[in-house]
């Protein structure tokens, strides 16, 4: 439309040119060489534009004529990079579905017409790839290295094969060398950071992250999270060596992230020894109110070291109060009223989850059974129910279970990847050791008090006291051998029946999948019954 307007408008200036030419008679004369020409104003223009457009037309063409074996070299070149880039479409579509011969004749076909267009060698190396040949990957991507074009294109192809085949140095080394070409490219960083993060240097971690943040590579919000989750794992490391450093690095990481519940854990502990259990309560409880957790549970009742039990259960409760309906706020109650010996308060608790418990509520209400009423049958029971009870929530990352949280993924390396949830298809969670060490020992104890009853009825039974040894002086002396007669001789004397006192019996708990004792036998013989003498 504008091109239509634009010669519009040029052919209403000539027409308007010519009519203002042909209002205006006059005559133009020319003496040149013995040569008279004289015509009107109007032929002499028009003559004028002919010669002008005649002198346009020749020098075009001498230019063709000229410029002929470039155009010519151009079109060829040109016809060759477009079958060169056909064929690495059809390359990408053949890498794309799988078909690793079409994807190896078109990346020769690619690179036959396009040389070391960097498509074409990205195709060659895909093409490798798919066919299982990584050593003509290999090489490919280290001739791509060599290109500041399509250097970190090399860099990462390399950095993948060094990963495919295990070899852990190779692909430090050259995410590295990626990084330090281009600080802010988010694969180098994140496999540096991986690598730094399994070797234990969280300082070189967080010095990575910060260098990927200050060259664009990542958004506040997602520098804040990283940053706190190397600086919970740094603090998890120093808690025992250098526990005033874990306690400053565990308070920043609280600052960054509030609900990262390692280092609300981690600080709250560390807060709590120094003295600051105000600070370390606020922490905690915060936690706590998104994420229930054991770990912020257990820390938040030691918060003061040597703090009685019914203390504990009444700071407990103060937790508990921020998420009342949570199954973990209940599991938290019963736990310190079992430890404060207030049952009803914990078999309040339990209560609620009684009618499909988790795999840790059935552990508790064995260790209640056995610790209130001594019902060792019942605590059995609760315990063999365990096993196909429902599973707590517990670390998760790419499928892997973990009793401990960790910064990075022990399967892709992403860092933050464990979510504190339900384990997907695992019939118990490494938490439950705990919740089970203290359901036994609660039978255990039990079991142990009836046995020291058993011991004590035995002692206070009568006891026949045997005659006295003769002295030695009178042993020394024989006595005369009375000779027996049918009237002085009486029978000789029975022996007195002694009931013995009940032994007692110590059932050890078994595994719900173990029989039990043997019965006895039921042919009528008595090999392996137990046998009382008299």
């Amino acid at each position: 439309m504008i091109r239509l307007v634009i010669y519009l408008f040029v052919l209403g200036v000539v027409a308007f040119g010519i009519a203002w030419l042909a209002d205006r008679p006059g005559a133009v004369a020319i003496d040149w060489q013995g040569w008279h020409i004289e015509t009107s104003v109007l032929v002499a223009a028009s003559g004028l534009l002919v010669l002008l457009a005649a002198a346009i037309l020749l020098w075009t063409l001498i230019r063709v004529i000229l410029r002929s074996p470039e155009m010519l070299a151009f079109s060829w070149r040109s016809r060759r990079r477009n079958r060169g880039f056909a064929a690495v479409t059809r390359g990408l579509i053949a890498v794309g579905s799988g078909d690793a011969i079409g994807a190896r004749r078109a990346a020769n076909d690619a690179e036959r017409f396009l040389g070391r267009e960097p498509l074409a060698q990205l195709l060659a190396a895909q093409a490798a790839q798919l066919s299982g040949d990584s050593a003509s990957a290999e090489a490919t991507f280290r001739a791509m290295t060599e290109a500041p074009a399509t250097r970190l294109l090399g860099l990462r192809g390399l950095h993948m094969e060094a990963r495919r085949r295990g070899d852990a140095s190779s692909a430090l080394v050259t995410a590295e060398e990626a990084a330090r070409h281009e600080p802010g490219l988010a694969w180098a960083a994140d496999a540096v950071i991986e690598a730094r993060c399994v070797k234990g240097d969280f300082a070189g971690a967080l010095a990575m992250l910060e260098r990927e943040a200050s060259h664009g590579g990542l958004d506040r919000a997602a520098h804040r999270r990283r940053r706190a989750v190397l600086l919970a794992a740094q603090a998890q490391g120093l808690e025992l060596s250098e526990p005033t450093v874990a306690r400053e690095k565990a308070v920043e990481a609280t600052r960054l992230a509030p609900t990262l519940v390692p280092a609300a854990e981690v600080a709250g502990r560390l807060l709590g020894l120094a003295g600051d259990t105000r600070k370390a309560a606020k922490i905690l409880e915060t936690a706590y109110a998104t994420t229930p957790h054991p770990g912020l549970a257990d820390a938040y009742l030691h918060l003061r070291p040597g703090d009685a039990a019914r203390e504990r259960l009444k700071r407990v409760r103060t937790l508990t109060s921020r998420v009342p309906e949570h199954t973990e706020s209940a599991l938290t109650l019963a736990r310190a009223a079992i430890d404060a010996q207030e049952f009803p308060v914990a078999r309040t608790a339990l209560a609620p989850l009684t009618a499909a418990p988790t795999q840790r509520a059935c552990l508790l209400m064995a260790e209640l059974e056995a610790a209130e009423a001594g019902d060792v049958g019942k605590a059995r029971e609760w315990t063999a129910r365990a096993v196909r009870a429902l599973r707590d929530p517990a670390w998760v990352a790419d499928g892997v279970v973990s009793e401990h949280w960790a910064p990075i993924s022990p399967v892709t390396g992403k860092l933050d990847a464990f979510q504190w949830q339900l384990p997907p298809g695992v019939a118990a969670t490494p938490l439950l050791e705990n919740e089970a060490e203290r359901a036994k020992a609660a039978i255990a104890a039990v079991l142990e008090s009836r046995a020291q009853e058993a011991a004590a009825t035995a002692a206070s039974a009568p006891v026949i006291d045997a005659a006295p040894a003769p002295k030695p002086e009178a042993a020394a002396k024989p006595e005369p051998k009375p000779v027996p007669t049918p009237e002085s001789a009486s029978p000789p004397a029975k022996p007195q029946l002694v009931r013995a006192a009940p032994a007692s019996v110590i059932a050890e708990p078994h595994l719900p999948d173990d029989p039990g004792p043997e019965p006895y036998p039921e042919d009528g013989t008595s090999a392996k019954r137990p046998t009382f003498g008299v």
